[in-house]
């Protein structure tokens, strides 16, 4: 290991919204990548570049168990609430954003407006949406619970039919949908 590498940690999982990629650092969960190749070691790199120097990338399907067999559950429709440690990075802003995140519950839905009023930056609509959109480690801090004001599916880094499907899968029900 080359003196300030840090050794970072992924797997790679097939879920009902394709592979996904995890990273974990010795702090805990760190990524979640929607991957569309067998190897995303490419992609991994790119983002780590931006938040780790010298890291050094294993693939360790063992250290990542706990946090596949929580998402397994989730798809199972088994949890509702991850309960593993997470290592974030971004700006105190997107943090802000993330843990307000972390907040709306299973099943339910804040518009982009109200999640900007929950952090106590009402006129951050924008800024809001730019956080969901860096969210790192997307189903975790459930950024597929946040919608356009009127009730649409808008804006998700997977693709808004994986939005939709996680929702579907939480129970949530369009407005046009409900009784």
């Amino acid at each position: 290991m080359t003196p300030g590498s840090q050794s970072i940690v992924w797997s790679q999982i097939d879920s009902p919204i394709g592979p996904l990629t995890l990273v974990a650092s010795h702090h805990g969960l760190c990524h979640i990548m929607f991957s569309r190749k067998n190897s995303p070691t490419r992609g991994l790199q790119m983002w780590l570049n931006n938040w780790f120097p010298n890291p050094r990338l294993e693939r360790n399907d063992h250290e990542l168990q706990p946090y596949i067999i929580q998402l397994e559950e989730y798809f199972r429709r088994e949890r509702r609430e991850f309960d593993l440690p997470i290592d974030l990075y971004g700006t105190p802003f997107q943090k802000l954003v993330w843990r307000y995140l972390r907040t709306i519950p299973y099943g339910e839905v804040r518009s982009y407006k109200e999640v900007a009023q929950g952090i106590g930056a009402p006129k951050a609509v924008r800024a809001v949406g730019g956080a969901n959109n860096k969210n790192p480690v997307s189903i975790v801090i459930p950024c597929h619970r946040v919608i356009g004001s009127n009730g649409s599916l808008v804006g998700y880094g997977g693709g808004l039919h994986i939005k939709e499907y996680l929702l579907t899968l939480e129970g949530w029900l369009k407005p046009n949908e409900r009784d």
